[in-house]
């Protein structure tokens, strides 16, 4: 494929990039040419945008349907008090397109559900997750190992959180970590539990690494490994992570060839029109 050509005032934009032997010129040219689409525009897709924004992605796709609200601002810092009452994705692409003029950006004011996630996901080469629950993870990770794309993973909890990337065709997937989905009445409440603002901000900024790291072909990637992070103790750990073989999405002989109903594998009544079991808690 061939790349685009940058501007003069992209050359000045990315001067920083260009200086880095791991990027240069051609590198700037890969990400002007690449497409990443994140699924969330809240607490973790709010700095996954940001930076990809920032750094060049040529073309950012941005899934959400919810609107901004003040309890958001604490922590979800593409949006601002002006924006309140808005569509998330009509205010994220306003700010996105102002930190960088040079880019294409996508808004899909839709829930990502089964019925529509190929159509939404078609063109984009990596996939991230800023969503805050099981059946939207679990429904992009089957989406990615189908289709051969890598699942660039965030969560955020109180003080901790983890990243990883589920990339089938080389590793494990997130079915192979979690086969099976935790009960509702088991799975992590941010709007009892509480987030610390700033912990989505260093998660969806490891992501967003991540994923420009993918398309430079660069570095060593979260590729069959779980970081972990935890902000009270300052502390990161990394756990290699193995490929099931019964795997039923990504295994030797699988089950799932195709996209389900996931709130009913994970035990939850479905939703109708967001992409969240319950509003902005991410």
């Amino acid at each position: 494929m061939e790349l685009p050509e940058l501007s003069q005032e992209e050359l000045l934009r990315y001067s920083r990039h260009l200086l880095l032997p791991e990027v240069g010129l051609e590198g700037q040219r890969k990400l002007k040419a690449a497409s990443v689409l994140v699924i969330g525009s809240g607490g973790l897709g709010s700095p996954v945008a940001l930076y990809l924004a920032a750094a060049g992605i040529g073309r950012l796709g941005l899934v959400d349907y919810d609107v901004v609200e003040v309890s958001n601002l604490q922590r979800q810092v593409l949006h601002g008090s002006q924006q309140i009452g808005k569509p998330k994705v009509e205010s994220a692409r306003e700010r996105l397109l102002d930190l960088n003029p040079h880019i294409q950006v996508e808004s899909y004011n839709q829930p990502f559900t089964a019925s529509n996630a190929e159509s939404l996901a078609a063109g984009y080469q990596v996939l991230v997750d800023g969503s805050d629950n099981f059946p939207t993870r679990y429904l992009i990770n089957d989406l990615c190992a189908l289709s051969g794309r890598p699942y660039i993973y965030g969560a955020v909890f109180r003080f901790e959180g983890q990243a990883s990337i589920f990339d089938a065709r080389r590793g494990p997937c997130y079915r192979c970590l979690f086969p099976h989905p935790p009960t509702p009445e088991s799975t992590p409440n941010l709007r009892e539990e509480g987030l610390l603002g700033v912990l989505p901000g260093v998660i969806g900024t490891i992501q967003a690494t991540e994923a420009i790291k993918l398309v430079l072909g660069i570095g060593t990637a979260l590729v069959g490994k779980l970081l972990l992070y935890d902000a009270l103790e300052m502390s990161f750990q990394t756990i290699e992570l193995q490929k099931n073989p019964s795997c039923p999405v990504c295994g030797s002989h699988p089950t799932v060839t195709g996209l389900v109903d996931y709130e009913a594998f994970c035990g939850m009544p479905p939703r109708p029109g967001s992409i969240f079991p319950a509003p902005n808690q991410v």
